[in-house]
C-alpha cells in the first residue's frame, strides 16, 4: 500500500462530463460525500477519472500478469465474494490451496497427510522430497513480499531455537544477500529487527558473487538469500555453487546455515525451460522457495507461495488457530482475511496449461524477448545487460550516455503510450543506468517490433536536441569561471535523475 499525503485546496472537488446526465454538483475529492449519488454516476464519475491511466499491456514495467482467458475471469468473478479464510464455510476452495498445515487433538501440526492442489503441485514442480502420500508444506499468500516475510521468520525462529538451546545470544540475527535483492526483503529486516548484509555489485556483475556472499555469513546469519531472476536484469544467480560453498563452510564450523530462494520472477521459468538447471530443493541446503503466482504463474495480481522442503522447516510455533468461524483453522499469514479469486485462477491455469502449455508460453516469451533484444543491438546505440538464461526480459544501457540519457529515453517513449522504467543499479554499481523491458505472455513479436519502432524514431528525434546536462553546464560556465560550481552542477543533476527514479528500481513483487 502507497503512503500518500493530499492538499486541500482548490482542487479538492471532482467533475465530471457525462455524469452530469445524473448529478449537478461536483464531488468531494478528500471528504465522504454528504448524500448518495445514483449508481450510474457513481460509475461514471470513477469510469472518467481511470481513463488517465496507463495501458496495462503497454506496461513494460510490471512482471504482474496483465490478460487472463475469459474463462477464468468468469471463475474470479463467480468466487470474488468468498473469505479463503474462511475454510469451514469452503471446503472446496480451501483444498485448491491447502497448506498442509491441520489441527489434531488441539495442537497445531503440519498434517503430510492432508489432501492438497496448489501447494502439492508446485512443490513437485520445485523437486521437494515429498513421499509417496503425503503432501508438501506450503502456503498461498497475496504476494512474494508476504511470502518472504513468511519464510524470513521461519529462518528467525529456527536459529532462535537452536541458539537458546546451545545458550547463545539471540539478539543480532542477520540475513546475506546480494544488493540486487527486491525491496521486500529490505523491509522484512527492517520490520523484523534482522541485519541485512549485502553482497555489492560490480560491473559487468549485477547479482550476488556466492563467494563473496559466504564470506559474510557468520553464526548470526538465519540464511543466505539467493534470487532466481534478478529485478534488474533478469539474471539467475548461481544457487548450485553457492550450496556447494555453504555445505563447506557448515561443515568446517558446525554451522547448519540454510538458503532461501526467492524465485519470485524464476520459479516458473527455470522448470521449464532449463529443467537440468540445479536451483531448488534438489540442492540440500535450500529450505524454502517462494514464487509469485501473478507474474510468470500467469495470474493478476495478488497470489504468491511459499514451500517448505520438509514438515520440520516450518517451526509449529508459527502457525495460529482460531475456531470462531465454525472449526478449527490451523493459519500463517501475516493478513487474516482475502479473497479466493486469485487461488481459483492459478488452480485454472495449472489444469488448463499443464506442463507443456507453460512450457510454450514461456519459450514464446523467451523468443519475443530475443526480437527485441536483437533488434536493440542492432541500432548500434545500446549495451544489453540481460542474459540470454533467465527471465524474458531486455536491459539495456545507452552505448554513449554523454548527451542524453536513458531517463530522457523513457520520458520520450511514453507519447507512444509505452511504460518502460529507466534506473540506476544499485552499489556498487550506481553509475549504470539501463532501461528495462519485460516481456510477458501479452507482449507479442508484433508488440516488440512496434517498440523498436518506436525506439529508433526517438534515439533519432533527441540526437538533434540539446544535451541537457550539457545545457546545465553552459549556463552555470556563462554566469561564473569557477569549475569546481560547474562539476557541482553536473553531479547535481544526476543525483536529481537517480532521486526520481531510486523508488522504482526494486520493481513489483
Amino acid at each position: 500500500m502507497a503512503v500518500t499525503t493530499a492538499t486541500i485546496g482548490s482542487d479538492d472537488h471532482l467533475s465530471s462530463t457525462f455524469a452530469s446526465r445524473y448529478v449537478h454538483a461536483p464531488v468531494p475529492r478528500f471528504k465522504m460525500p454528504e448524500k448518495p449519488m445514483p449508481k450510474e454516476a457513481a460509475y461514471q464519475v470513477i469510469s472518467d477519472e481511470l481513463m488517465l491511466d496507463g495501458n496495462p499491456r503497454l506496461n513494460l514495467a510490471s512482471f504482474v500478469t496483465t490478460w487472463m482467458e475469459p474463462e477464468c475471469d468468469k471463475l474470479m468473478m463467480a468466487s470474488i465474494n468468498k473469505n479463503y479464510v474462511d475454510m469451514d464455510e469452503y471446503p472446496v476452495t480451501t483444498e485448491l490451496q491447502d497448506s498442509g498445515i491441520s489441527v489434531a487433538h488441539d495442537v497445531v501440526v503440519i498434517d503430510v497427510r492432508n489432501p492438497n492442489r496448489c501447494v502439492n503441485m508446485i512443490a513437485d514442480l520445485f523437486n521437494a522430497p515429498v513421499g509417496e502420500g503425503e503432501a508438501a508444506v506450503g502456503v498461498g499468500t497475496v504476494g512474494s513480499s508476504e511470502a518472504i516475510m513468511l519464510a524470513g521468520l521461519a529462518f528467525k525462529r529456527k536459529w532462535q531455537q537452536k541458539r537458546k538451546a546451545e545458550g547463545k545470544p539471540t539478539d543480532n540475527p542477520n540475513i546475506v544477500t546480494g544488493a540486487n535483492v527486491q525491496v521486500c526483503w529490505e523491509k522484512f529486516a527492517r520490520y523484523f529487527e534482522v541485519e541485512l548484509k549485502e553482497v555489492k555489485l560490480q560491473e559487468g556483475y549485477y547479482v550476488m558473487d556466492p563467494e563473496k556472499a559466504v564470506e559474510m555469513v557468520d553464526e548470526n546469519t538465519i540464511c543466505v538469500a539467493a534470487i532466481l531472476g534478478s529485478t534488474l536484469n533478469g539474471e539467475f544467480e548461481d544457487v548450485k555453487l553457492l550450496n556447494d560453498l555453504l555445505a563447506k563452510k557448515n561443515e568446517e564450523t558446525g554451522w547448519d546455515t540454510p538458503i532461501h530462494v526467492d524465485a519470485a520472477s524464476g520459479g516458473f521459468i527455470a522448470p521449464f525451460l532449463y529443467p537440468e538447471l540445479e536451483w531448488d530443493f534438489r540442492l540440500p541446503w535450500v529450505k524454502s522457495i517462494n514464487v509469485s503466482g501473478h507474474k510468470y504463474g500467469l495470474v493478476y495480481a495478488g497470489i504468491g507461495w511459499v514451500v517448505w522442503r520438509t514438515k520440520d522447516d516450518l517451526p509449529d510455533d508459527l502457525v495460529f488457530h482460531i475456531n470462531y468461524l465454525g472449526a478449527d483453522q490451523p493459519t500463517f499469514t501475516l493478513n487474516f482475511s482475502k479473497g479466493s479469486s486469485q487461488i481459483i485462477a492459478q488452480y485454472y491455469q495449472f489444469v488448463r496449461l499443464g506442463f507443456e502449455g507453460y512450457k510454450n508460453i514461456i519459450a514464446n516469451c523467451m523468443e519475443n524477448a530475443k526480437i527485441l533484444r536483437e533488434g536493440l543491438e542492432n541500432t548500434g546505440r545500446f549495451d544489453i545487460v540481460s542474459k540470454d538464461i533467465g527471465v524474458p526480459l531486455v536491459a539495456f544501457s545507452l552505448k554513449d550516455s554523454s548527451k542524453h540519457t536513458v531517463f530522457e529515453v523513457a520520458e520520450s517513449l511514453r507519447r507512444f503510450g509505452w511504460i518502460i522504467p529507466a534506473y540506476t543499479m544499485p552499489a556498487d554499481a550506481q553509475h549504470i543506468a539501463v532501461l528495462r523491458v519485460v516481456v510477458r505472455e501479452d507482449f507479442s513479436r508484433g508488440l516488440a517490433e512496434r517498440l523498436l519502432v518506436h525506439i529508433d524514431q526517438v534515439m533519432k528525434e533527441i540526437d538533434v536536441l540539446p544535451s541537457r546536462i550539457c545545457a546545465i553546464v553552459a549556463k552555470v560556465s556563462s554566469n561564473t569561471a569557477d569549475q569546481d560550481k560547474v562539476e557541482e552542477t553536473v553531479k547535481r543533476s544526476v543525483r536529481n535523475w537517480r532521486k526520481l527514479v531510486e523508488g522504482k528500481r526494486a520493481g513489483a513483487c
